[in-house]
């Protein structure tokens, strides 16, 4: 019995039962290039969950889905740092004019859907919060006083850890951090570590934007400048002999 099945017939049976050439990929079997990309859970795992968390939830930075966060920092705040970075920590640049691997139209899309998907509008129930950014210079002999109110309790009399908190005025974590980034710290909380928000430091009331600004200046004033070194530079050594 001969076998053979001739152009036409084989054409249509293709057309007839919708399949395709053995080995030719569809579109959805196309990769991606890494600048093609427009699904935001993928632009937030391969560039942002790293460093903070799954869905947003915090792990060696802070989460991005605090509503407090998101309350105070506008969304120019979070396009600068995605785009450019912030200088003074560990967040990397990472718009295509930076060195980055992102395009302006992907930074748009994180900033957009991290607004859509985790701002809270009850967040702050109808609470003023502390501005994002310092209106003025702080006072560090003021911060220890509201640092005794607010911070005493869960980080120790003298920033350095209780059972309840984390040491505060440790060199490398002064080091790691910005000014902005304790700022934010104390204004939105860490809410994957159990650290309250600006209203929840104290029993008796939320602190104020003065006092946050003091308790920053309190703690800058314990950053060091050689932070890891035990030993003076040779030129300090050098200058004292």
């Amino acid at each position: 019995m001969n076998s053979f099945v001739s152009p036409s017939v084989f054409v249509a049976l293709l057309l007839c039962f919708g399949c395709r050439p053995p080995g030719q990929p569809t579109q959805a079997d196309i990769e991606l290039k890494p600048d093609e990309v427009r699904d935001f859970a993928v632009l937030y795992a391969q560039n942002c969950a790293g460093c903070h968390g799954k869905d947003g939830k915090g792990n060696s930075a802070f989460a991005l889905a605090n509503p407090v966060y998101l309350a105070i920092a506008s969304d120019d705040t979070l396009r600068r740092g995605t785009s450019r970075g912030v200088p003074g920590s560990l967040m990397p640049a990472f718009a295509k004019s930076a060195g980055g691997t992102l395009t302006d139209e992907q930074i748009e899309i994180l900033v957009r859907e991290m607004r859509v998907r985790w701002a809270n509008s009850n967040a702050i129930a109808g609470a003023t919060p502390p501005p994002y950014a310092a209106a003025r210079a702080g006072n560090a002999t003021a911060g220890a006083a509201a640092y005794g109110v607010f911070c005493a309790g869960c980080h120790g009399p003298d920033g350095k850890g209780t059972a309840k908190g984390s040491s505060i005025v440790d060199d490398s974590f002064l080091a790691l951090v910005t000014d902005q980034n304790l700022r934010t710290t104390i204004i939105a909380g860490r809410p994957d570590l159990g650290h309250p928000d600006w209203r929840h430091c104290s029993p008796e009331r939320a602190i104020s934007p003065r006092e946050v600004t003091d308790v920053v200046a309190w703690l800058v004033a314990r950053r060091k400048s050689n932070p890891g070194h035990p030993y003076a530079s040779n030129q300090a050594l050098e200058e004292n002999n």
